[in-house]
């Protein structure tokens, strides 16, 4: 009786998958992300002309070039002719990796800066208001309880 069945391995679900859809191809390929890194693709020209102040001023912030031994899927998509031979450079972006640290502290100091900003914006309307004529009014609703006749 056992020997009329199949083994299980010998079943497959290929008449039950979906049929495959078409999607366009990303411009630019998600690393392969290893924990406590960011990744970000930096500019490195525009237009065929070489933009060296956007790259400096990111090395700078912290962000390092990424290899291409750290990152062995990506070694067909990379640009031949390269200014950044052993890093990954595809249409004028320079993959780039900072750690989580830093990334975290830079967060911070440009939410504070936005804090600060929106703050001097705030109390400079609001040395304008008039009580008479107010630039912001609060609005808030009030409900009462009338005494029973």
């Amino acid at each position: 009786m056992n020997d009329a069945r199949k083994p299980r391995e010998a079943e497959t679900r290929v008449a039950v998958q979906r049929p495959k859809q078409w999607q366009p191809a990303e411009l630019l390929p998600e690393p392969d992300k290893k924990p406590g890194w960011a990744y970000r693709w930096v500019r490195t020209s525009t237009l065929n002309t070489a933009d060296p102040r956007n790259i400096s001023k990111s090395l700078r912030e912290g962000w390092e070039p990424e290899s291409i031994e750290e990152q062995p899927s990506m070694q067909l998509l990379t640009d031949p002719n390269s200014r950044f031979k052993d890093n990954i450079e595809i249409g004028g972006l320079l993959l780039c990796k900072c750690p989580m640290e830093l990334v975290e502290q830079r967060n911070a100091h440009f939410h504070n800066m936005t804090r600060a900003q929106t703050e001097s914006v705030d109390n400079n309307l609001m040395r304008q208001s008039d009580p008479r004529m107010p630039l912001f009014q609060e609005k808030r609703s009030t409900s009462s309880f009338g005494k029973g006749a």
